[in-house]
């Protein structure tokens, strides 16, 4: 029987040594996800924190009774660096960082194209703009709707157009 005894007491030991292995391994693993949490790693940030690119979205403020429309960001955290409106048929207006329209740079490109004299009307433009959003330098093109309305008239007065919205479209 002292075989027997030999054989149980090994068979103890691996097992204890399998134990106390599977403990090591186990603290090793505790040990790592606790130092991996203690350091920001600064490639690995939570998408909470991560600050998304909000996309350009543009108004338009009309002014001094329609002479002139004010385009701005909706955003405050953009900054307008250039404009461009571009009418049907091609004809571009530069407005600048300052974004504004006047109805003279308006009425100066549709005398390009066919007027209409009378009433209101729209006009889909697009609009290309570059602009500054968090410290990045992005551009962005979409179409918005320009409307306008003829004054004046009759037998001896001229007209003059008034711009009155701009809206996406």
């Amino acid at each position: 029987m002292s075989s027997s005894s030999e054989s149980r007491r090994r068979w103890i030991n691996l097992g204890e040594l399998i134990a106390v292995a599977a403990l090591i391994v186990s603290a090793a693993g505790v040990w790592v996800s606790w130092h991996g949490d203690s350091k920001p790693d600064a490639g690995t940030r939570k998408v909470s924190e991560q600050k998304q690119s909000i996309p350009l979205i543009l108004r338009g403020h009309v002014e001094d009774g329609g002479r002139r429309i004010a385009i701005t960001p909706v955003e405050s955290g953009h900054a307008l660096e250039s404009l461009k409106i571009v009418l049907p048929g091609g004809t571009t207006i530069e407005s600048g960082s300052e974004g504004e329209l006047s109805a003279d740079q308006f009425d100066a490109a549709l005398k390009a194209r066919d007027k209409e004299l009378k009433g209101s009307h729209s006009v889909p433009v697009q609009v290309a703009a570059r602009y500054v959003e968090m410290g990045q330098e992005r551009t962005s093109s979409r179409t918005y709707r320009l409307a306008y309305r003829w004054d004046g008239g009759g037998l001896f007065g001229g007209h003059s157009v008034r711009l009155t919205s701009l809206s996406r479209g």
